[in-house]
């Protein structure tokens, strides 16, 4: 017979240095003092969500709980630097023992702590969509599909595949049956594809993106002790924006939180809008059944919009049947009622919102204040091209990527290799980039270096249970040298091996091999190895500058990027942990390239899925037409129609004093093969008519 024996931790009297009651409103209050136990927090558009974050930190940190007992997951790493840095700026001191982050920046972190048990090693390199989609691409190969024959999907459609079948927990054959029909006859083959892809991943000791989630899962999941630990370790967990959860996420939060079961999560269901790429609504909605007994706090207090704006939002929202009824109170004073207003055709709709804009400037509003907001890109061509002609300037948030360009990919392929020499994906891009070597040169020389380099004094065996055992000391913490230190990872240059694959290389590329070797030669001396930013400075010297000079038209601008990757990169004190945020920025920081540009002030245009988290003084919404918002597959489906809801609700919550809805009468369709007529969104008829103000344009008329 046994029974728990709960020991209560002694404190000194709480002296606080934040007076909580004072900074913070009723509600969010309630919500940073809760006791502990899983809480729900919904946190409205503009109500304070990241102070009350912040604050309940402070509340843990102030009544005793240890920096290092508290996991804080976050969507970017941003939002997580921000909290801690707010949290540092109310207390004073460091918070570096607290774990804060993206998901899966931490489960990079836990990976390479235990990578060895999962039969990976620990300088395992991280792949971006590209690398993945590569790697695929020869896993396609390798199956012998005839692609042509088959009509197979691509590389990156089937990343797409196996990517929401991981985050939403579901087989590649349920994905394809559920999402991708179309390709059901070749489910057997695609799932052929994915498990190649797995393997060669292990082999090649690379993970993708959702591998990070995937494996810190089933790390958890297969290995009791590692869990238990980390169960016992995190005893309170928040999570920023929960609505935006997978299940994957879910599960893995769900894990950690088991033991302590003190988790708090923050979001708001009216703002659910990914479910296209695997959110999964039902976490947030069904938080309260899944947690028994736990408290719920809502924060409705906004402090962003006016009255009117939040009158129209809260009359938006209302007609979905699965939420948690709220109402946005403001805390600002009135302003004017938003302006709909109903257009002959796209043209006039862009004349409309670029003369409003210009106007608006006129009275002392920078344009950087304003957005231009749709559901898709394309519906704003006729928008850039009236902007353009009135030389009024903008940016698109669907710009490349910084960390997703040739050049930057290139340079972290050098580094890679020298960090992880079974990366098959690193090398085969630096070959390829020589003269004379193309895909299928690439692989043979790539069986070459591979039989040449001694690869297998670098796979490590299976750690045995001893081991395991072993490596926990008497505190209880897992000692993550004591697995390596059994089994030592040899030093093996790659240079000796190059040399030796010469007699496979082209002749014609003979010479730029050489200086190939040499570059990697250089990379691999100490200290240079060692440093990330001194890497770079190399791979510029020893010829990628004259690469560049020869294959981009912008190579100054590029080689400058280099250089600031260079700088970016003194931060961070090893090879490893560059490799582990440059993957990680990839995957989820955009960086606009219209940012070059010389105008310092610019009405920016975007979908509203991008803008989400942003505000703006004016915003505008436009082609608010039935099909286009809410789209016309999107109607199909109560959950379809509802999540466009949520939409329309995030782009009007945007704006802090000013909102224009717009919507063309007549739009060119394709289909049609001409104009045809459009009907307002039924968004525009589901609110009473007295919550906006109607503009009715009229044409210029030079005789009065």
């Amino acid at each position: 017979m046994s029974r728990d024996y709960v020991l209560q931790p002694f404190h000194s009297p709480v002296e606080l240095q934040i007076d909580y009651a004072k900074e913070l409103n009723e509600q969010q209050h309630a919500a940073v003092t809760a006791a502990p136990g899983p809480s729900l927090v919904i946190a409205g558009a503009g109500s304070g969500k990241t102070r009350t974050l912040t604050y309940r930190v402070a509340w843990l940190l102030e009544h005793g709980v240890a920096a290092d007992r508290i996991l804080l997951l976050t969507f970017t790493n941003k939002a997580a630097r921000e909290m801690m840095h707010r949290v540092t700026d109310l207390l004073g001191g460091e918070l570096q023992a607290l774990w804060g982050g993206t998901f899966h920046s931490i489960g990079a972190r836990l990976l390479r702590r235990h990578a060895e048990l999962l039969g990976y090693r620990k300088d395992f390199t991280i792949m971006d969509r590209d690398d993945s989609s590569d790697l695929i691409k020869t896993c396609i190969a390798a199956a012998e599909i005839d692609v042509k024959a088959t009509r197979f999907p691509k590389a990156d459609v089937l990343s797409d595949v196996f990517s929401k079948s991981l985050n939403t927990r579901r087989s590649v054959a349920e994905t394809v049956a559920q999402e991708y029909d179309y390709f059901a006859h070749l489910a057997p083959q695609i799932e052929d594809v994915a498990k190649r892809f797995a393997t060669r991943k292990r082999a090649a000791n690379v993970m993708d993106f959702d591998d990070l989630l995937v494996l810190w899962l089933r790390l958890l999941q297969e290995h009791s002790e590692v869990c238990d630990y980390y169960q016992r370790r995190f005893q309170f967990i928040l999570v920023d924006e929960y609505q935006d959860t997978n299940k994957l996420q879910s599960e893995l939060i769900d894990l950690l939180a088991a033991r302590h079961k003190n988790l708090m999560v923050v979001g708001d269901d009216s703002q659910s809008i990914y479910a296209w790429r695997g959110a999964n609504f039902r976490n947030i909605l069904e938080f309260p059944q899944r947690y028994p007994g736990s408290m719920t706090y809502k924060i409705e207090t906004n402090y962003r919009s006016t009255p009117e704006i939040l009158a129209l939002a809260n009359a938006a929202i209302a007609p979905n049947i699965h939420q948690f009824a709220k109402q946005l109170t403001p805390a600002r004073k009135s302003g004017a009622k938003p302006i709909l207003v109903t257009c002959n055709d796209g043209n006039e709709q862009a004349s409309f919102v670029a003369q409003r804009a210009l106007e608006l400037r006129e009275e002392g509003i920078n344009l950087n204040d304003m957005v231009v907001l749709y559901r898709s890109h394309f519906h704003a061509l006729e928008l850039q091209l009236e902007f353009t002609r009135r030389n009024i300037p903008f940016s698109i948030t669907s710009g490349i990527r910084f960390f997703e360009q040739a050049h930057i990919k290139d340079v972290a392929a050098y580094i890679k290799l020298v960090s992880n020499p079974t990366d098959e994906l690193a090398f085969k891009r630096l070959i390829q980039m020589l003269p004379g070597i193309g895909g299928k040169g690439a692989e043979k020389l790539w069986q070459k270096f591979s039989s040449e380099f001694q690869v297998s004094g670098f796979v490590l065996p299976e750690p045995t249970a001893e081991a395991i055992a072993a490596a926990w000391d008497p505190e209880g913490e897992f000692n993550d040298s004591q697995l390596s230190t059994s089994n030592p990872q040899p030093s093996v240059p790659l240079a000796p091996a190059l040399q030796k694959c010469a007699t496979a290389v082209p002749k014609k590329s003979l010479t730029a091999w050489a200086g190939f070797v040499i570059t990697i030669s250089q990379l691999e001396v100490e200290p240079v190895r060692r440093s990330p930013s001194e890497m770079i400075r190399h791979i510029i010297e020893a010829g990628y500058e004259d690469y560049l000079q020869e294959n981009f038209a912008n190579y100054r601008q590029r080689l400058e990027d280099l250089e600031q990757l260079a700088s970016f990169a003194l931060q961070f004190k090893s090879t490893e942990d560059f490799l582990t945020q440059l993957s990680l920025l990839t995957n989820i920081e955009a960086e606009d390239n219209q940012s070059a540009t010389k105008d310092t002030e610019q009405i920016k245009l975007s979908t509203i899925h991008q803008a989400k988290g942003l505000e703006f003084d004016v915003v505008f919404i436009i082609m608010l037409c039935d099909g286009l918002f809410p789209s016309s597959r999107s109607i199909e489906s109560t959950e379809g129609e509802e999540e466009e809801r949520r939409l329309f609700y995030v782009a009007i919550t945007r704006a802090r004093d000013e909102l224009y809805l717009s919507y063309p009468l007549i739009r060119v369709v394709q289909a049609y093969s001409g104009d045809a007529m459009q009907q307002p969104s039924r968004f525009l008829r589901e609110f009473s008519p007295d919550l906006v103000e109607q503009w009715n344009l009229k044409p210029y008329n030079s005789y009065g």
